[in-house]
Formats: C-alpha cells, structure tokens, sequence
C-alpha cells in the first residue's frame, strides 16, 4: 500500500512501526478500523458477538404523560331513542253532512279554508222542504181560525147559561170544541217549526270555528241523510300521529317528551308529550299508533297533515356510560383502557349491552368511579403514562409530543416507538 505524506509517496512495507513517528501509528491505525465491515445480524436478531436485543413487547421507556381524554363510568338512567316518521293531524276533528238527504246545490268552501262558526259550508235543493213550509204555514192560519170560532162559541154557550136560556150541556160541548181547536193550533204550530226546520237543514253550517281537511261532496251530487259532504278540523291543537312496530317499551312511553321535526320546515323544531299508544296491534300494518301531543302549533294550520319526524326516548333502566372513543379490541373482544391510581393504563375487557349516539352502554367489565380513557385511547400501550387533556371531548386528541409512537386504532397494544438509527458517516 501507498500512504500520501505531503508530497512523497510512502510504501508501507518500507516504514517500520517500531521507528514511525506516533502520528504515523494514529493515522494507520484509524485507517484499518474505518476499513473493517460493521457486523451482520442473523436470522434471530443477534449480532455477531452473540448479544440478545432488547424483548419487541417490553415496555420502551416513558417520557411525559400522553395528554388523553380521561372520563369516570357513570351509573346512569338509559333510555331507548325510536326515531320514527308520521304526520301532523288535528286533535279534534269531525265529518258533518246534511239531515236530509238530497241534491247539492252549492259547496261554498274547499280544502285549507278556515270558517268561522255559523258559516255556510254547502246547500242542497230547498223546493220540497220550501213547499212543506208554505203547507205547515197554511194549515197553522186554519187552525187558528177554527180556534177563534170555537172559543167564540164557548163565551156565547157560557153567556145563554147565565141568563138561564142555555143549558151545561151546551156549555161543556162548547168548551170541548174550544180544547180540540187550540190543540190543533199546536199541532199545526209545531209542523211548521219542522217544516222551518227543515228549510234550514238544506244549508250546512260549520259547528264551531274549524279549518276544511277534505272536500268530499260536489255540486249536482245526491247525497242521504247523514252522508259525509266535508271533513272538518277543530282548532283546538294539533297532534303527531305514528305508526311503529310494537315494543315492551312502549307500556312506559306514555308521558315522555318527544322532539319534532316537520320534514318541509327543518329549520322548525317542535317539542310534545305522548299522550296515548294504542294497546292493539293494527291488523292490516302490523304496527302501533303512537300519538304525540303538540306543545307548541295550538292553531297553525299550515301543519295539518304535513309529515313529521319524532324523535322519542322511552326509559330503559340504567347502565354504566363510556364515549365510543374509549372502546377497544383486545384479542378480538371489546375492552378499554382503565387508568390507575399511578396514572398508568391497563387494558380491560368488556361486555357491551348496546351502541347509542355518541356512548356505548356497558354491561359488565367495569364498576362506576373507575377512570377510562376516551379520545387518544389508540396510541396507548399497557402500563403508558397518561394525563387529562383539555381537549373538546369525544373529538381525537393528538399526542402533545412528537416522539410518541401511535398504535393502530382498536389495537389492544401500541407497538413501541423504534429508536431512530444514526444515518452512516459517508
């Protein structure tokens, strides 16, 4: 080998090491240990001397506590949500038609019009019952006449009785005829107030203040007595009605609040009480009429027959509560991380009852007062270090320091972070 010293050119077996100068052996001597080759691993991880790694489970070193969301189990009342689709009905509401039957001659109102009490709603033709009227009318006047005679035919038999020219037979046929008159006047009297009575049945008129739901009758359109010609709404509220299939829990949702959402306002939310579910399954849906009480929409009409969705929160018992961020798999089964009184995590198995929005509710694997971990729950490993974090709860909460590693999510244990190896020196 060549060795360049200044400008000579130096051949290595012509220099002794015994008479070279210290520099010389220095230089040499970090020569060769640059040249050596770093030693290989084998198959099994050791290197060549034979020194076993560190264990790939054991536990790195902590730094810093991980900020995490930290959350206590809670022992609270649960309550099963029915979210279901019906539409707005009024909370009273009636069918009227005419006494008697005959032809309609006039509708005066449609569907969405609102009347007033005593309104015209519809007629029907009044020639038959108009002639009746003329008829009771004139049989009244002739009643009245025969009365007036026979009552002027008692005063003239009680008169001869008095000055001794008549006698009481007289007298008494006088007044019998008197009595017969005046109970045909009555007679006569009261089939004219039928007759009146009648003329006035030809016209429909709204019971009380009411909104027309349907239109049912048309002019020219012959109808019977009683016949549904309109279907009417009272203004005295409104109601949700619902059809849902049927559910144990139902026989405890009466009373519950029930928040409501027209599908063609969104922007309107409305709140209501159930105040009746119907006790028989409908044979023809399957299903259960669920009526909810409107709190707020007494007399707004433009909600009558609009669809509805209802959101209903039946009560269930109680169960201990933990956010969705907290849960985790272990060995394919839920669990959760638990944080001990070192403020250190471990895993913990679970029994889940169900999934709502936002919670899991569990049934076994955890007492109330225990501490969990919600948002960052996947970046943990068994016996990692934690802290509570101010971040917005059940949002993911990002590690405070860079040199965290992060686990998969749902893993039951976060790999530990590699140690970053130091780039050769060229």
């Amino acid at each position: 080998m060549r060795w360049p010293i200044g400008k000579r050119i130096v051949r290595f077996k012509d220099i002794s090491i015994m008479t070279a100068t210290p520099w010389i052996v220095a230089a040499l001597t970090a020569a060769i240990a640059a040249a050596q080759p770093a030693p290989a691993q084998d198959a099994s991880g050791t290197d060549g001397g034979g020194a076993a790694p560190a264990p790939a489970n054991a536990a790195p070193q902590s730094g810093a506590p991980l900020k995490v969301q930290i959350v206590t189990v809670t022992q609270a009342p649960v309550a099963m949500d029915f979210v279901l689709t019906g539409a707005i009905e009024a909370r009273d509401s009636l069918d009227v038609g005419f006494r008697l039957g005959g032809r309609v001659t006039e509708v005066l109102v449609s569907a969405g019009d609102t009347v007033r009490q005593g309104e015209p709603l519809a007629r029907t033709d009044a020639v038959q019952q108009e002639q009746a009227l003329g008829v009771a009318q004139a049989s009244l006047d002739s009643a009245v006449a025969v009365r007036d005679q026979a009552a002027l035919a008692a005063d003239r038999a009680v008169a001869l009785l008095e000055r001794g020219v008549g006698t009481s037979a007289a007298r008494d046929a006088a007044a019998e005829q008197l009595s017969s008159a005046e109970g045909g006047v009555a007679q006569a009297t009261s089939a004219l107030e039928q007759a009146r009575r009648a003329v006035d049945d030809t016209v429909l008129r709204a019971p009380q203040d009411v909104v027309v739901t349907d239109r049912v009758a048309e002019p020219g359109q012959i109808v019977g007595p009683a016949q549904t010609v309109l279907s009417l709404a009272v203004l005295s509220g409104l109601d949700a009605v619902f059809q849902t299939p049927n559910s144990p829990l139902l026989d405890d949702a009466v009373g519950s609040r029930v928040s409501l959402v027209p599908l063609d306002l969104p922007d309107r939310e409305m709140t209501g009480v159930v105040s009746d579910v119907d006790p028989l399954v409908n044979a023809a849906t399957g299903s259960v009429e669920v009526t909810v009480r409107i709190d707020d929409a007494v007399t707004d009409t433009a909600l009558l027959g609009a669809s509805v969705r209802g959101k209903i929160a039946v009560p269930d018992g109680s169960g201990m509560q933990v956010p969705w961020t907290a849960l985790t798999a272990n060995a394919g089964e839920p669990a959760v991380w638990v944080v001990g009184e070192d403020g250190r995590v471990a895993i913990a198995p679970v029994v889940i009852e169900r999934f709502q929005d936002g919670i899991v509710l569990i049934d076994s694997g955890l007492t109330p007062g225990q501490r969990v971990v919600g948002a960052g729950s996947q970046m943990l490993f068994p016996g990692r270090p934690v802290a509570p974090s101010d971040a917005i709860p059940n949002e993911p909460v990002r590690p405070e320091h860079a040199d965290d590693g992060a686990g998969a999510a749902g893993a039951t244990t976060a790999a530990p972070p590699a140690t970053a190896q130091p780039k050769a020196t060229p």
